[in-house]
Order: structure tokens, then C-alpha cells, then sequence
């Protein structure tokens, strides 16, 4: 249990290949792939397979769908892939989406994303497909400048929280962690945004208030990859690629239910542990990440996935051009 089982493949130029075959895929954390790729994914999920190329050794190693139960879909654009839903039911593959749906319409921090009310109105339609609790809001990261405050905050979260009161569950946030990504320094000082760096004291003040509004909205709240303990505000710590959640949405699935060790119903999050290839204090379970950096044109200043706005963009453009690669690029 908890590893990714082994197979061999055959690729289209006909050579032999081992690969690993998940349970789950996450779709991804290093490019917005419903966005941008979504041509590129099926086209990938109708071939059986993708390639992925390690970003720090640039190794290409095999990924095989032959096991997939579970895609967890990460965006700030899902739209496209409301049509794509029917595909995935009709392989028999469960989803859900992390959605981000910050409001930084006034700084210009996400220059290339749908307005506000656009997204919000995607958020419900996918819901109105999926379920209540298929899609995830995720308002991340929270980010504080000169001229951007914590009650700037509470206020956009507030109205985009009265929005979805009837199709959201939970609200994951994160703080932004300028100091710990040396490229997204460079850019927001490029960009001539005078960020103030989050400290205990912010944090707590941030989630305090947060705690308090979310009386009147009822959401579960919960941090992405912080070490700090707010459990004292009531929010607790997300695991994004979720064992509970999948159990819930998806209990019907024998495979899945086994695989993450449910064959009796009374798992225990003691039971899960975590992926090895991620944050320390990251909670999430084991997936496979398919995505690839500097692919991503949404432009967000505070990107750390691309080196740069300006290469995520070409990146993005030169994927769309070899869409039928085994890899995004």
C-alpha cells in the first residue's frame, strides 16, 4: 500500500518503457493545467500514458493511467474543463478541483485570469456538476504590501465567501512566502510592489479575524504547507491531495477504498502517511505530479512555478504547439 505500483508500457514509437502507475494524479501543482494543457491531458489519458521530466535532474521517466481512481485538478481557470467531465465519467475516473480564487483585480497581481465574478460563477457550475465538496476553495497565497492590508483581505474573502456559502465546504489559505523563493523576490521587486513579509504576529492577527467572519460563512478553514499551529482559531492543517475527502466523495470505488486502506471502513488518518516527495509539512497523500514548470501564463507576480512571468508565457505557447508530446514541453 501507499507506492506507486510498477508496469511496462509501450509507448507510440514502439519502444518498451517502464513506468509507474498511480492511484492518483495530481494535475498539478507546477503548471495550471485545466487552463492550459487540457488538450494535451486527454489526448495523453486516451494514449495511456505521459512522460515526466524530473525539473531538477531532468530525468524523463513514464507515468501509466491503467490504475488511475483519482485526478485532483489544480486551477485558477477550470472553465474548459467543465466539457471534459463527461469524458473522465465515461472512463470511470473520480475527480476533485482545487480551486484558487483570490481577488487581486485592483493590484493586477494575476493579470491574465477571468474577472471575478467570471470565476466565481465557473466555481458553481462545477459544483452544480460534481457536488458540494468535489471543488475546494483555495485563497492562496495571501500576500500584504504597502498598500494592501489584512482587512483587505477580510473584506474580498468576505464578499467572494457570500458567494459560494451554498457551494463550498472548505477554505484553504496560505501565506506568502516571499523570503523562502529567491526568484519571487526578484520579480515583485522588478514589479515595483512593496511586499511586507508575514510574521507570527501577522499570521495569527490574519487568521484571528479570519476566524471570526467565517462565523457568519461556516466554511472548514485550513492552512496549505504552514508550520504554524492555528488550531487554537479553529483552522487546521489541509492535506490537499485528501485520503478523507476521496473516502467521502468517492466510497463506492472498491479500488480506491482498498488502495488507501479503507477495505473495512474504519481507517484512520494515522494510516495515511504522507508523499515523501513533498514539504515536510505538507499533509498530502501519495500522488504522482504530471505538470511541468514555466508553462503557465496566467503571468501571477507572485508565481513561484515560473522563473519569470515572461517565460511561463512562451512556455505556455511553445506547449500548445506540441500538444501530442508525451511531455507538456
Amino acid at each position: 500500500m501507499y507506492k506507486h505500483e510498477k508496469v511496462s508500457i509501450i509507448r507510440e514509437t514502439g519502444e518498451r518503457e517502464d513506468a509507474v502507475a498511480p492511484i492518483v494524479i495530481s494535475a498539478s501543482r507546477s503548471t495550471d493545467i485545466p487552463a492550459f494543457h487540457l488538450d494535451w491531458f486527454f489526448n495523453r489519458l486516451k494514449k495511456g500514458y505521459c512522460a515526466w521530466v524530473n525539473p531538477f535532474n531532468q530525468k524523463t521517466s513514464y507515468v501509466s493511467f491503467q490504475n488511475t481512481r483519482v485526478i485532483v485538478f489544480w486551477s485558477k481557470n477550470p472553465i474548459a474543463l467543465i466539457d471534459q467531465l463527461k469524458e473522465l465519467s465515461s472512463r470511470n475516473i473520480n475527480c476533485y478541483i482545487q480551486f484558487t480564487l483570490n481577488d487581486y483585480s485592483a493590484e493586477g497581481f494575476e493579470p491574465n485570469i477571468p474577472a471575478l465574478n467570471h470565476r466565481v460563477d465557473t466555481f458553481k457550475r462545477l459544483v452544480d456538476i460534481l457536488g458540494v465538496g468535489s471543488v475546494i476553495w483555495r485563497y492562496d497565497p495571501v500576500i500584504i504590501t504597502d498598500r494592501l492590508s489584512i482587512e483587505d483581505h477580510l473584506e474580498r474573502i468576505e464578499k467572494i465567501g457570500r458567494e459560494l456559502k451554498s457551494y463550498c465546504e472548505k477554505l484553504v489559505f496560505s501565506f506568502a512566502d516571499i523570503a523562502g523563493y529567491r526568484k519571487v523576490q526578484h520579480n515583485l521587486n522588478q514589479s515595483g510592489i512593496k511586499y511586507v513579509d508575514f510574521i507570527q504576529e501577522s499570521m495569527v492577527k490574519f487568521s484571528d479575524n479570519l476566524s471570526q467572519l467565517n462565523k457568519n460563512m461556516g466554511f472548514e478553514l485550513a492552512t496549505c504547507g504552514e508550520q504554524i499551529d492555528l488550531s487554537v482559531h479553529g483552522i487546521t492543517k489541509n492535506r490537499c491531495i485528501d485520503p478523507l475527502l476521496m473516502a467521502r466523495l468517492f466510497k463506492n470505488d472498491e479500488r480506491l477504498m482498498s488502495w488507501l486502506g479503507y477495505s473495512d471502513m474504519f481507517g484512520t488518518p494515522e494510516s495515511f502517511p504522507k508523499d515523501p516527495g513533498q514539504r515536510a509539512v505538507c499533509g498530502c497523500v501519495l500522488s504522482k505530479d504530471i505538470g511541468a514548470y514555466n508553462t503557465c501564463g496566467h503571468g501571477c507576480v507572485y508565481c513561484y512555478a515560473n522563473w519569470t512571468p515572461a517565460l511561463g508565457k512562451i512556455g505556455c505557447e511553445r506547449a500548445k504547439l506540441v500538444s501530442g508530446h508525451e511531455t507538456i514541453v
